[in-house]
């Protein structure tokens, strides 16, 4: 018996579109490559660069996936670099079991927290994050025998690098320990993201009614998510404390959330790599602008986040799906 004839109709499989796994974060990693060559004399400019990286991706999963709104991440990344400091210098200057210690603090932060910011909403929560952030300055600024006050956290001094690279004074260690942190955070988000807890979370962000609706923890899952925010935060301010030697109560400040925000929104949402692209051009772009303008660059900044609202909502990432939408309507006839 032959077997039915295909209709001519019948989709066929495309050949072209192949997925090379793992291709955007090669890509991303030959740049950091790419970068510590080319730039041998900026390597503590690229260095802050991946720290905030690895800031911003925090944000991200708190914001972007879990739809979780705040000002105040940099509640957990100051705690993170004070227990990192304050763990050097009284315990143990191993950086891995540093970073270990700020993820734990800037957890501990986020999760005592959460408990009562995950039950506000909007507006509240917005000024709630704000709060939490500005008592834990406050509180660091009033134990000046512990943290240094306003004089900062100093004598901070780190073993090598799981016992082999020593911290150079021109940065060269502190790239690539910067580099290899920030890859396995983002190995790490990319997995966990990808889990069922964090399909849940982007069905929270999209609507919590109806989450709750199928049986899922709405609120448990939201203080989990903003406590695993939390721990990452802390790795971003462990890992600054370790290769500044210097920890001061900026890393509490609003501004440092409230920038780590615009970045995100400048590389887009929920996606990851937003998060990696934005924090590299927004730096990038204030280092130029401040260094040719030191008292006006705000306006290039300002305008930089306008034009990117305006004309590519979702971020820099949405770039490319725009210009092909542009290019097509022109070739249609439509405006």
């Amino acid at each position: 018996m032959q077997d039915a004839p295909i209709p001519a109709t019948a989709p066929r499989p495309r050949s072209g579109g192949l997925r090379v796994p793992l291709l955007a974060e090669a890509l991303l990693l030959a740049l950091a490559v790419a970068a510590y060559f080319l730039f041998p004399y900026n390597l503590g400019f690229l260095t802050r660069i991946l720290i905030m990286m690895i800031f911003v991706l925090s944000l991200d999963l708190v914001l972007g996936f879990a739809g979780i709104t705040t000002l105040g991440q940099a509640a957990m990344y100051g705690a993170g670099a004070y227990a990192a400091g304050l763990f050097a210098i009284h315990v143990w200057a191993d950086p891995v079991a540093g970073l270990v210690v700020g993820a734990a603090a800037g957890a501990a932060v986020a999760l005592v927290s959460g408990l009562v910011l995950m039950r506000a909403h909007g507006l509240t929560l917005l000024m709630l994050s704000i709060a939490v952030a500005q008592v834990l300055q406050e509180v660091a600024n009033k134990a000046r025998d512990i943290t240094g006050g306003a004089d900062g956290l100093r004598g901070i001094r780190m073993e090598p690098v799981l016992g082999i690279w020593d911290f150079d004074f021109v940065g060269q260690t502190g790239f690539w320990y910067a580099l290899a942190v920030l890859a396995l955070v983002f190995v790490a988000l990319r997995l966990v993201t990808g889990s069922p807890f964090g399909l849940s979370l982007r069905g929270i962000h999209e609507s919590p009614a109806r989450m709750a609706a199928i049986g899922t923890p709405v609120y448990w899952r939201l203080v989990a998510a903003y406590a695993l925010g939390g721990g990452i935060a802390g790795v971003a301010g462990a890992l600054a404390a370790q290769i500044t030697m210097l920890v001061s109560l900026e890393v509490f400040s609003f501004a440092l959330s409230a920038e780590a925000l615009i970045m995100l929104i400048l590389g887009g949402t929920g996606r990851l790599y937003g998060a990696v692209i934005g924090t590299a051009i927004f730096m990038a772009v204030h280092h130029t602008a401040a260094a040719a303008d030191p008292f006006n660059w705000l306006f290039v900044i300002g305008g930089l986040v306008l034009a990117v609202i305006f004309f590519v909502p979702t971020g820099l990432l949405g770039l490319p799906t725009a210009l092909v939408r542009l290019f097509r309507g022109s070739r249609n006839g439509r405006p």
